[in-house]
């Protein structure tokens, strides 16, 4: 990622809806032994997007909030909602101006986005949200590029098509996300991780790829349609079959706030 490089997801609304695949149910409970998903919580996403990981919260009993700088997206997550059964509070706004009152939140999350945020800043609101003891958690899920796998096609083709995304050859690892929680000040920083292997269609996965960063978030409406028409021909081509089955990684950061909060 560049500072160069702003990708707009408001304009893949409809496919990050129909062909992201959100959090997996399984790391709600991968987080409850850390105090955070419990009935009641009063939890706070920020990036929630299409709001995977606070639908996974309001599932679990906990009264959410979501906020996100696409409206877009919040649209397609409150159908979304309706869908699931729960009600999510959003509200437009960013990570580091959230507008929301003090120590309002037992628990502030970040899905699939933290990468997007001012660290000290997005930390600082962070702590301000928080009631004395709240608890962060950080989390993503991520496809993993192996070598020969789809992944590593898929991504060898969005830098074709767009040289400033820089997003490939993760690990689904970040251990830069624990040193800016320890200089905010966050204490007990504890990571899990576990793998999962998605299953995609060819057009659910191609549609994935036009709701990443690299595609449809930033390249032009006929950009988007060529590299459409080329992931299909590699995936026809080089990965024949009704399904494929996409590595993925899911890890998260879990810390808490000291007890004194600041003035």
């Amino acid at each position: 990622m560049t500072r160069e490089f702003h990708p707009d997801f408001g304009r893949t609304a409809q496919d990050y809806t129909r062909h992201r695949a959100g959090f997996p149910p399984k790391l709600i409970n991968r987080l409850k032994p850390y105090g955070i998903g419990l009935p009641d919580q009063a939890i706070l996403d920020i990036g929630t997007g299409t709001g995977s990981l606070a639908r996974l919260f309001a599932l679990a009993g906990a009264r959410v909030t979501g906020l996100d700088p696409a409206a877009p997206l919040l649209e397609q997550a409150e159908q979304l909602d309706r869908a699931a059964g729960v009600e999510i509070d959003y509200h437009v706004g960013s990570a580091e101006s959230t507008g929301l009152p003090d120590a309002g939140f037992d628990v502030v999350s970040a899905g699939q986005c933290w990468h997007w945020f001012d660290a000290p800043r997005a930390t600082a609101e962070i702590r301000r949200l928080l009631r004395p003891g709240g608890l962060v958690t950080i989390a993503h899920f991520d496809w993993l590029p192996l070598p020969g796998n789809v992944v590593a096609a898929t991504e060898e083709l969005i830098t074709s098509f767009n040289p400033a995304w820089t997003m490939g050859g993760g690990t689904g690892l970040y251990p830069r996300w624990l040193t800016d929680l320890a200089s905010a000040g966050f204490t007990g920083i504890e990571t899990f991780s576990f793998d999962l292997d998605i299953p995609y269609t060819p057009e659910d996965w191609t549609g994935r790829i036009r709701a990443s960063a690299g595609v449809g978030a930033s390249l032009s409406p006929e950009k988007v349609v060529e590299f459409t028409e080329r992931l299909t021909a590699v995936l026809r081509d080089s990965f024949p079959g009704e399904m494929l089955r996409i590595p993925h990684r899911t890890w998260a950061v879990c810390a808490r706030a000291d007890r004194e909060t600041d003035a």
